[in-house]
């Protein structure tokens, strides 16, 4: 996607020009941090090379409304926190508690 061969992506991320084209292939699956390493290096983010939907097309919602909110200012809500969410793992943030 990014126009580099795998020698170039390998110099680019540090992982090696055989895992990458084990990963390539789909002999292997990518570690997180190679994923990300990938993203960076092809300007494309992780949700990008994964093919993730959207966090809207992924979202689903059930709630009661006790405080006079209603479904779609709930749900609204609920997709700000997610993509902030999606964010942060496109930027290799972890999330703390």
């Amino acid at each position: 996607m990014a126009g580099l061969s795998q020698r170039e992506l390998a110099a680019a991320t540090g992982i090696s020009q055989s895992t990458l084209s084990r990963i390539m292939s789909g002999e292997r699956t990518a570690k997180v941090s190679e994923v990300v390493a990938i993203a960076w290096a092809t300007g494309h983010t992780v949700a990008q090379l994964t093919a993730d939907a959207t966090v809207a097309e992924r979202a689903e919602c059930a709630a009661r409304s006790t405080n006079g909110s209603n479904m779609e200012q709930m749900r609204g809500s609920l997709l700000h926190f997610l993509e902030l969410n999606d964010y942060l793992n496109d930027q290799a943030i972890p999330a703390t508690v």
